[in-house]
């Protein structure tokens, strides 16, 4: 699980942390959210530019949690910093909480740094409300019954994505080649009409999207 620092909604977020997470990673303002809320977090990254400095200085006193801190003037976001602590401890699956929210440069650049998570083989999703986002490749089932939302959409990550196939939705294709240049609407706002969607693409990467209306 990772805490980072866009918009946490309260009683989402702890629900989302009654599941059971190996490791939890604190990340700049989402740290504040773990102190007002008696989580403990196993890992702390940061720049902490957007963090009240008595609260890391709170977790510097008191407990004895790995604490990376970095300059804000940096290559790599905070985000992208804690998704490469969570793939060098191995991890397989990764959720992040956090990483949408009003700023939509920072929600393209975590959606972009979850490219990082799929080239390792880890599942990655990123959670809010509304939507869970991830990346997919080759070929990929949606159960209904495990669905988020009642719609999805599939967007272009890569340039072209090839040879798409969707059965058991609503809007079906076979073989369609889509291209950031134009196409992308395509496939957005599909419904499940049977017990599962199947989504297969024979080359690229796209960007699925649940959403609850």
């Amino acid at each position: 699980m990772i805490l980072t620092g866009g918009d946490i909604q309260e009683d989402f977020a702890l629900r989302i942390l009654e599941n059971t997470f190996d490791k939890v990673i604190a990340v700049d303002k989402g740290l504040g959210f773990c102190r007002e809320h008696g989580i403990v977090p196993t890992n702390i990254v940061g720049d902490f530019d957007s963090l009240d400095p008595g609260i890391l200085e709170w977790y510097r006193q008191n407990t004895s949690i790995e604490i990376r801190e970095y300059d804000p003037i940096k290559d790599a976001t905070d985000t992208q910093i804690a998704v490469e602590l969570a793939l060098e401890a191995g991890s397989s699956c990764i959720t992040i909480l956090g990483g949408t929210g009003s700023r939509i440069d920072h929600v393209l650049g975590n959606i972009q740094t979850m490219y990082l998570a799929l080239e390792k083989g880890a599942d990655c999703a990123m959670l809010d409300p509304h939507n869970r986002i991830r990346l997919i490749r080759g070929g990929f089932t949606l159960s209904r019954e495990e669905q988020y939302g009642d719609y999805f959409s599939l967007i272009p990550f890569t340039t072209d994505v090839i040879g798409v196939t969707l059965r058991g939705v609503k809007y079906p294709l076979t073989g369609y080649h889509f291209t950031v240049q134009g196409s992308a609407g395509l496939g957005v706002s599909n419904e499940i009409t049977g017990e599962e969607a199947r989504i297969s693409m024979e080359n690229g990467i796209m960007i699925l999207i649940e959403s609850k209306d």
